[in-house]
């Protein structure tokens, strides 16, 4: 189960502890995101980070909570309050779970590389703009202002001295996680020498209401259970099934998508409709145990990959010390300067961008490139879940429209003076318009045959077509024959011949598919 074989033991504890430290400010930041308290999003992080790692299908991501799926709860929190969210987070994972029973996983295949390299920049670039905000701090007026002076100068220097950290000691060893070894560096810099540097802490006391700031702590106790108190009426899921079905498939893009970059990164094979259950069981078990539910994190992800985390042992020991965090150890998460944090994540944009994009640009068509700029672009400005369907249908659309015009055929006229036209392309509902223009009708002889031996028909408007220029000949008192057309096709028009007119004669000269339709 937990695959010890393929891992090692030291460097999944010692990633996991890595990432345990980053997912704290992300899980307190999403939880202010989406209205709920901060220990509801740090049980979240804990809750999905354990169940996905145990029974997920790809050993080495992890999971907690998440932007993507944070946005979209804003408005069932704000009107019903956070019982209904963890009805819908609950119902989200029955949906989750759904999909994975149902083999739905093995659809992220259909998303193209562009597509792909779009949902990669695009995460990188929001990634990169989430630490941002930490160069921002709280005038007296209350007013949240760009730091300046000393401070921005300590904070800037303790960014860099972390990416270097980072950077450089793997050429001297790899005994420890770089990213881990720089921020207790970093942490140990700032508390010994009294730098003055904004700390966990003061991040999340800065979201807090004036009266709470005093008491702010990231101590809590263990998740209890609870069923979600809500009335059970259709009501209830009138109000729940929207949000629920919008963040079951966000968690599962975003998760699928994330699977399949790591896949590409270790050079394995994760399971999408394993990683399905997996999520739907942790999102569901969140929404019995208080936590606002989640999702795969590319960020943390791509920390744990990059610090040795291959294993499900990562992800196990990233939730477990996360919890150790919180039940006994929160005043060492609180003294973590943000900064070493803020220089984790700007490695991790390094990381994760793709920078042969610019190369790949150069050398593709421009269809996609565009495709590529545009799902980066709208996962930037909108959400993941919006720019990989935008993507997906575009470059369907493109993909149609490159394919419209390669119908084409060549003519002869055979031994028995019938005119033979050999189609050569698909004959879709792009290319329809181009194929009814291949044929004259009034100046083709008595007998006509369409040979399919290098065309296929593929959906119910190619069959359309095809009936069509049948009636054309049959009103002009010629004959339409067809030879050659493949199993396939033939299955396609003897299903289709239920609700569209099939008007092809048989050619009696060869064994055709017409001869099965009846």
């Amino acid at each position: 189960m937990f695959d010890f074989k393929n891992s090692n033991i030291k460097n999944d504890v010692l990633s996991g502890i890595t990432v345990a430290l980053a997912l704290v400010p992300e899980a307190v930041a999403f939880a202010f995101v989406a209205g709920v308290e901060p220990m509801i999003g740090l049980y979240a992080a804990f809750m999905m980070g354990l169940i996905t790692s145990a029974i997920g299908g790809r050993p080495g991501m992890i999971s907690g909570a998440t932007g993507a799926m944070a946005v979209v709860m804003v408005a069932l929190v704000a009107q019903h309050g956070v019982q209904y969210l963890f009805a819908a987070v609950l119902l989200a994972g029955l949906l989750q779970i759904l999909a994975g029973v149902f083999r739905l996983g093995k659809f992220i295949r259909l998303v193209p590389y562009p597509v792909m390299l779009g949902f990669v920049n695009g995460l990188a670039i929001v990634i990169f703009l989430a630490q941002l905000g930490q160069f921002k701090v709280f005038n007296s007026e209350g007013i949240q202002v760009w730091m300046q002076g000393e401070m921005l100068y300590i904070m800037l220097g303790l960014v860099a001295l972390t990416m270097a950290i980072i950077h450089f000691l793997p050429k001297f060893t790899k005994a420890i996680p770089s990213s881990l070894a720089a921020i207790i560096v970093v942490t140990a810099i700032v508390h010994g020498l009294g730098v003055d540097s904004r700390t966990v802490i003061d991040f999340v006391r800065d979201m807090l209401p004036e009266a709470e700031k005093a008491t702010a702590t990231l101590a809590g106790e263990l998740p209890t259970f609870a069923i979600p108190a809500v009335p059970f009426t259709l009501e209830t899921l009138y109000i729940i099934l929207p949000t629920a079905i919008i963040l079951a498939l966000v968690g599962l893009i975003e998760s699928l998508l994330t699977l399949t970059l790591i896949d590409e990164m270790t050079d394995t094979r994760g399971r999408g409709n394993k990683e399905c259950i997996g999520q739907g069981v942790a999102n569901s078990v969140n929404g019995f145990f208080g936590g606002m539910g989640g999702c795969a994190m590319i960020g943390q992800s791509m920390i744990n990959i990059n610090s040795g985390g291959r294993g499900r042992l990562s992800g196990i020991t990233a939730a477990l010390v996360l919890l150790g965090f919180i039940l006994f150890a929160s005043s060492l998460i609180e003294m973590i300067p943000l900064a070493a944090l803020v220089g984790v994540m700007f490695m991790v944009v390094i990381g994760t961008f793709e920078w042969a994009s610019f190369r790949i640009i150069r050398g593709v068509n421009k269809e996609d490139a565009f495709v590529l700029f545009l799902v980066t672009f709208v996962t930037v400005i909108a959400d993941l879940a919006i720019a990989v369907i935008v993507g997906v249908i575009v470059s369907a659309l493109v993909f149609a429209w490159k394919h419209a015009t390669h119908i084409n055929a060549k003519t002869h006229t055979d031994g028995d003076d019938w005119k033979v036209y050999d189609l050569d392309g698909p004959l879709f509902f792009g290319s329809v318009s181009h194929f009814k223009e291949l044929f004259d009708v009034q100046n083709d002889p008595q007998d006509v045959v369409l040979d399919f031996a290098e065309s296929r028909i593929w959906d119910s408007s190619g069959i359309d077509a095809l009936d069509s220029l049948a009636d054309k000949y049959e009103a002009a008192g010629k004959k339409l024959h067809i030879r050659h057309i493949s199993p396939e096709c033939a299955t396609l028009m003897r299903k289709a011949s239920k609700y569209v007119e099939i008007n092809v004669n048989e050619d009696p000269r060869y064994k055709v598919a017409t001869d099965e339709l009846g």
